[in-house]
């Protein structure tokens, strides 16, 4: 008997990933998705307003995933005292693997699963590949629903002859002709292997997916379980813009700290916001953002100074005693406009969205998209 396929589907607090929700909520009705949310207890207060809302507008049940269920603590405590207080770090990132990747793999356990990821078409970027065989990730934002490993395996030069074979069993309607011979064609340092992806995908969307789905018939990917599955006819490929277009649309509206906010200077004013979502104390800001929060959340900054002692800072060069100085906030803002200047130029673009989104790939993707 065949072990059933689950459909989950993550929800960070970000834009992506709630606009993901509702996307596959909209598109894709039929599909049983389970809803998870990985709480570390830091986060904030608009991240947990959205995770409410989506609640209303899915009409399903987001669970919260703990790492610490048995502890008084909140995850992120209970974990920095079993480390000794040692902060978080780029080069030590035990956060994501206790509270965000640890809770998930426990959640799916040994069940066969598709893991629904958020990460655009405009991005050029994987996000996390679960290393356990038995969780499949999958990106319907993107021309490519596929993730690496499994474009590296089906469309190895030792799978030519089973791919020609599945190509004549498919039901050739409104697939070009052309593919098979893309499909033929090795890889070599010439032809590298997302040089023949791309013409697979120009040449037919659909045909690529079935192709791959037929591949996957013969591995134990969990999706070899299927008898279906809707995305295979999915030929999206969308940006940010239409991210917040989706969730406008919906009701639910943009996360209120990616809202632009006048800061003051000496010399003019400026707009900041929040760029992503994660814990309000994510060593990942920019240091526009620890000012963001020194101003708009105050308390929280007040927080996050509690957490750096015994040598331990969130960031590798100043304190946050340091940064919250005046005349080191107004250093900061000084050099975030004239940052946005340079990149205005560089992107063409006047929208502070699209400006800090030039960092956006630096950071986690389970606790980001």
């Amino acid at each position: 008997m065949k072990k059933k396929v689950r459909h989950l589907l993550g929800i960070s607090g970000g834009k992506d990933s709630a606009a993901l929700a509702i996307y596959m909520r909209n598109n894709y009705p039929d599909l049983d998705i389970e809803y998870y949310t990985s709480d570390t207890g830091k986060e904030l207060d608009e991240t947990y307003r959205l995770i409410e809302d989506l609640e209303i507008y899915l009409g399903k049940k987001i669970i919260r995933l703990s790492a610490a269920s048995n502890s008084h603590e909140t995850p992120f405590d209970h974990f920095l005292k079993m480390y000794g207080g040692f902060l978080p770090s780029s080069q030590a990132r035990w956060c994501t693997n206790k509270l965000k990747l640890e809770p998930f793999e426990r959640f799916v356990g040994d069940d066969l699963v598709i893991s629904y990821v958020g990460i655009r078409g405009d991005e050029n970027r994987e996000g996390y590949i679960s290393k356990k065989s038995n969780i499949q990730s999958i990106f319907p934002f993107r021309r490519n629903i596929w993730s690496e490993d499994v474009t590296m395996k089906a469309f190895g030069n030792q799978n030519i002859s089973l791919l020609e074979e599945i190509f004549m069993s498919l039901n050739l309607e409104n697939i070009e002709e052309q593919l098979i011979e893309i499909v033929r064609k090795p890889v070599s340092p010439r032809y590298t292997l997302d040089t023949k992806v791309s013409q697979l995908l120009e040449s037919s969307i659909k045909g690529t997916n079935e192709l791959i789905y037929g591949y996957l018939k013969t591995t134990d990917y969990p999706l070899a379980g299927d008898t279906s599955f809707p995305l295979l006819n999915n030929e999206d490929n969308l940006d940010r813009e239409n991210i917040f277009q989706i969730l406008e649309d919906s009701g639910i509206g943009i996360p209120k700290y990616y809202k632009e906010l006048e800061f003051n200077t000496a010399t003019k004013n400026g707009k900041y916001a929040r760029s992503r979502s994660g814990c309000f104390f994510c060593f990942y800001q920019q240091k526009i953002e620890w000012v963001w929060l020194l101003e708009q959340h105050p308390e929280l900054y007040g927080q996050a100074m509690q957490y750096e002692k015994d040598g331990y800072t969130w960031m590798q060069d100043e304190s946050l005693e340091q940064l919250r100085e005046p005349e080191r906030v107004e250093k900061i803002k000084q050099d975030y406009l004239k940052k946005l200047e340079r990149s205005r130029e560089k992107t063409g673009s006047s929208l502070l969205v699209d400006i800090l989104a030039e960092s956006e790939g630096e950071g986690c993707a389970s606790c980001f998209i």
